[in-house]
This record gives structure tokens, C-alpha cells and sequence, in this order.
């Protein structure tokens, strides 16, 4: 059966993807996993540097692989990465179950991965009466975000100020 021309310029004369980067591939994995980590970078910001309480805040997060080959980074969870505000995760004490596993994250060669979100300006802590979301007290406030690799893991911080 012939091929159409469409799958026929989608193929090098070899017949690999033309997209796709083998010799980048092949490099990248013989990178150890801790240069593959050191090769990325992340950087956290929000929208303002000031808000009242019970504010939203406009959160935006950028992984970027600084290596010229396409990485895959294996986390230590199926978690791939995150972020807390004043050591709560996704600002909340709740317990989080861990299903155990681990995850990669992708790359491809200088990759930047981007995530905007709006926060509700509430953390959800314990106390003895249970979980309850509240605003944050006034006073300066920490987001920090992180790449979810091992011990030396990629992560970025931020402050921001509830007057």
C-alpha cells in the first residue's frame, strides 16, 4: 500500500521523525542525575508585593531546563513538583498520603515550563477543633517552590508582605 505524502515528509530519509533530536537523546542520557537536577532552574513570583487579608494572589511558577539536550528528571514521588506558603504545603496542613512511586519530568533541550494560578490568600491549618482555612496573619509571608527530586532538590522563593 503506498504511503501518503503527508507520513512521507514527516520522515527523514532514514525514516526517523525529523523532530525529534536522537543525538540530544542520547547524551542526555548519559548525564548523571544530579547534573541533570543542577541543570535546572526554577524562579516563583506574585503579581503584587502587598496585599490585604483575604487578598488573592496571583502565583506563577517557571521550571526551566538550562541544558542544550532534552532531560528527564525522576522525582521521588508521583509528585513532579509544588509549593507551600510558610512551610504549608499547598498552603494547608492536612495530611497528605503519599501513593509511593516515583514520577519524571520532562524536558526538552532549553524548555521552560510554565504554571499561573490564583491562590485564595487562606491557609487551612490544625487546631484543636479540626482543620479550619483562614487568612494569613499580618507581616511578611514565604512561597517557596520546588522541583520534587531527591535531597538537593531544584526550589525558589518569594516574599510577600499582609498589611
Amino acid at each position: 500500500m503506498p504511503q501518503s505524502p503527508r507520513s512521507h515528509e514527516d520522515r527523514d530519509r532514514l525514516g526517523f521523525d525529523e523532530t525529534r533530536d536522537y543525538l540530544g537523546a542520547a547524551v542526555a542520557a548519559l548525564l548523571p542525575a544530579p547534573l541533570v537536577a543542577r541543570g535546572l532552574s526554577i524562579a516563583v513570583d506574585t503579581d503584587r508585593e502587598v496585599y490585604a487579608p483575604d487578598d488573592p494572589v496571583s502565583v506563577r511558577v517557571v521550571i526551566r531546563n538550562r541544558l542544550p539536550v532534552p532531560v528527564a528528571v525522576t522525582t521521588s514521588s508521583r509528585r513532579l513538583w509544588g509549593w507551600e506558603v510558610d512551610g504549608a504545603l499547598e498552603a494547608t496542613e492536612e495530611p497528605r498520603r503519599d501513593p509511593g512511586g516515583s514520577g519524571t519530568l520532562s524536558f526538552r533541550a532549553r524548555e521552560r515550563k510554565t504554571r499561573e494560578w490564583t491562590w485564595d490568600g487562606r491557609v487551612t491549618r490544625r487546631d484543636d477543633r479540626g482543620l479550619r482555612s483562614s487568612p494569613l496573619d499580618r507581616g511578611d509571608h514565604e512561597i517557596r517552590a520546588f522541583v520534587a527530586t531527591g535531597n538537593e532538590r531544584p526550589e525558589a522563593r518569594t516574599t510577600f508582605r499582609i498589611e
